[in-house]
């Protein structure tokens, strides 16, 4: 029997037994179900599964409702049944260059709150006043719904720095000021909960993947376009990371050999020529009043030649770059995302044409691009599947 008052944590690490913490977890993994799906998710019985919901039902733990199915089965509305809020919930936290948002989901997968800051430092600088900003924020959104730390199951962190297996800044001149810190580490000691770290755009395209427009699509490249230039991957229904955490890069494709210096070491990469830090020191020669990409997309939305010009030209370089991303593995659907993603209309015909120009034509044929559904929040709904263990399991083949 599971218990009948217990904190959630507590519940996850010992009260539910056996085949109750394996449906238990089935549901935290994949989200609402049918008694069916989870039959099959699962792997266990159909009495099984029918006498461990009537446990959890019992404790409050699963609510079961007449409502339409994950995936569509036919005749009547099926039964789906999902963890509640007594399960317990998990936190999503994205820090950024100039940002800190939170976001809170119960384990039936829906999002009941979010907070986010601008801070006025950049995070390398600081990251101690970072990660406090994003303990205050958690406290903050937790008691937005009547929560506390006690019922969080799990914290998911996204830094915009490469992440190796063992947690630590995989590229260090990406991030120098984190380069000695384990980012995971350092929120658990301030939390003291359990937490998961990977890259931003990582987790950007994990959660385009499970509540945006990569919903469905099992190969899809998510691309975060700001300060810098990243790429999330997602193969065959998998968040895929690398050997050193490194892959999708794209910032740093080589594009000019002879180029300029990156941060990164390298020359000629695409963030000297598409990330919005080149792109606004070319449009400060005209506009020296303009504060942020925000002020140049909008410039560039409404008209202005100059503005469009660089935007568009951005496009090109990023298409000539992503073609051999396209080459190597074929996604379904390429994302745009972050701040310069409100720019897809100007972006998508240009980046097309970079991309007929690398790729082959079957693929660049193949792959859609779209705008982001969930910018500026993806990264942090992309922390909170993390937290749920989203990433783990193949999602979109019980879709």
């Amino acid at each position: 029997m599971v218990a009948q008052q217990t904190h959630p944590r507590d519940l996850w690490r010992r009260d539910l037994g056996g085949t109750a913490k394996r449906v238990a977890e089935t549901l935290r993994l994949y989200g609402p179900r049918t008694r069916a799906e989870l039959v099959t998710l699962s792997g266990l019985s159909r009495p099984t599964v029918s006498a461990v919901l009537t446990d959890l039902g019992g404790a409050g733990l699963v609510s079961e409702k007449v409502g339409a199915a994950a995936r569509p089965v036919g005749g009547r509305p099926a039964s789906v049944v999902q963890l509640t809020r007594r399960a317990g919930v998990a936190v999503g936290a994205d820090i950024g260059r100039r940002h800190v948002r939170v976001a809170v989901a119960d384990l039936g997968h829906a999002v009941i709150a979010e907070r986010a800051a601008r801070t006025d430092f950049d995070i390398d600088d600081r990251p101690a006043d970072a990660l406090e900003l994003a303990v205050t924020l958690v406290d903050a959104a937790l008691g937005d719904v009547g929560a506390t730390r006690v019922d969080v199951v799990g914290v998911g962190l996204g830094v915009p720095a490469p992440i190796t297996r063992d947690w630590r800044i995989g590229s260090p001149p990406m991030l120098p000021g984190w380069a000695d810190l384990r980012p995971a580490d350092e929120l658990n000691a301030r939390l003291g909960l359990p937490v998961r770290v990977d890259n931003d755009a990582n987790l950007a395209a994990l959660g385009e993947y499970v509540w945006g427009a990569g919903r469905g699509c099992t190969d899809l490249v998510y691309i975060k376009l700001a300060t810098g230039i990243g790429a999330g991957i997602v193969l065959d229904g998998r968040l895929y990371r690398g050997a050193a955490g490194t892959a999708g890069e794209l910032g740093h494709v080589t594009l000019d050999a002879r180029g300029a210096v990156c941060r990164c070491g390298n020359r000629g990469c695409v963030e000297l020529a598409v990330g919005g830090r080149a792109l606004l020191a070319n449009a400060r020669q005209s506009h020296p009043q303009l504060q942020n990409l925000g002020g140049l997309i909008e410039l560039a939305n409404g008209g202005d030649p100059g503005c469009r010009r660089l935007i568009m030209d951005a496009g090109t370089q990023l298409g000539y770059a992503l073609g051999n991303l396209v080459n190597l593995i074929n996604p379904q659907r390429v994302l745009l995302g972050d701040e310069l993603g409100a720019a897809t209309e100007l972006l998508r015909e240009p980046l097309q044409r970079g991309l007929a120009e690398t790729a082959l034509a079957a693929a660049a044929e193949a792959v859609q691009v779209v705008q982001s559904a969930l910018t500026p929040r993806a990264a942090a709904l992309g922390a909170v599947a993390l937290a749920l263990g989203i990433d783990t399991v193949p999602f979109a083949t019980a879709q």
